[in-house]
């Protein structure tokens, strides 16, 4: 005689039942996965994206130097070598501004445009650490290009050298995370590419043209100048170029304060908008 063995229905739905995952504070592991996806995206175009703007820097340094120094009268020698010195850091900087941009905001319009999106917001990822992986994909290249960038011209033109090594961190680092931030921002507002466009060309370009990268302020009218120091761009140059000079053309503290408010202004508004979901989830 076989006897049946014996179950508890309620028991084993019980052990069946999927338990969620805790992460804590941070999904560290999902973090680090869209990080490094955003990173491999830029990397598999590393010509475009990393060796094109290098090139460009390159071309701005060899027309400033070699022409329009010669037309404002510096010539050869120390005052042209000033010249160059001056340039560089603003030209470096210059690549962090356009790329750290570039990259969230045409990472999350190609994923709206293609709908690969949703794949990433249907993962375990809050709106804090989908804000962390775009800002900080678009951080590191930014960085990347301006580290690279700063190589070659030391290598063409002249050595550059730290002369406050926490003014160029701070600044580049701070730069990197804004553009990041205004990239994620323009990406969710865009809805097609040649929004995206209007934003670089005629917002995030100007103000960097407009800012003191390839001059200082003092040359302009006095109007002109204060018009200048309300532009936030200035204080990451001039702060950036501090870094490198040991002088300024603005107050530094000032670029200090007034960046950190800026950025922390612009996370809240990128996590503002990632919460909602606006324009990503509809």
């Amino acid at each position: 005689m076989t006897t049946e063995p014996t179950s508890n229905p309620s028991l084993a739905l019980d052990a069946a039942a999927p338990q969620r995952r805790t992460y804590g504070l941070l999904n560290w592991m999902g973090l680090r996965t869209l990080y490094i996806k955003e990173v491999r995206r830029f990397m598999k175009v590393a010509p475009q994206t990393i060796l094109a703007p290098i090139i460009s820097n390159l071309l701005f340094m060899t027309v400033f130097v070699l022409a329009f120094a010669q037309t404002r009268g510096i010539g050869e020698g120390a005052a042209t070598d000033s010249f160059i010195v001056f340039l560089a850091p603003g030209l470096v900087m210059l690549g962090i501004l356009n790329n750290a941009s570039a990259n969230s905001s045409s990472s999350i319009m190609t994923g709206k445009m293609m709908g690969s999106i949703n794949d990433v917001l249907m993962t375990p990822l809050s709106y804090i650490e989908l804000a962390l992986g775009y800002i900080g994909g678009a951080a590191t290249r930014g960085i990347l290009v301006a580290v690279v960038t700063a190589i070659a011209i030391s290598v063409f033109f002249t050595p550059l050298w730290p002369a406050q090594l926490w003014a160029v961190l701070y600044f580049g680092v701070s730069a990197a995370v804004m553009l990041g931030m205004i990239g994620v921002l323009s990406g969710i507002w865009a809805e097609k590419f040649d929004q995206l466009a209007v934003v670089n060309q005629f917002i995030i370009l100007p103000l960097s043209y407009l800012s003191g990268t390839f001059y200082k302020i003092e040359i302009l009218p006095p109007i002109f100048q204060k018009i200048s120091l309300c532009n936030p761009l200035f204080y990451l140059i001039d702060g950036f170029r501090y870094g490198f000079l040991g002088e300024a053309d603005g107050n530094v503290m000032i670029g200090v304060g007034l960046t950190a408010v800026i950025n922390i202004a612009l996370f809240i508004a990128v996590l503002s908008v990632l919460k909602r979901g606006w324009r990503i989830k509809s």
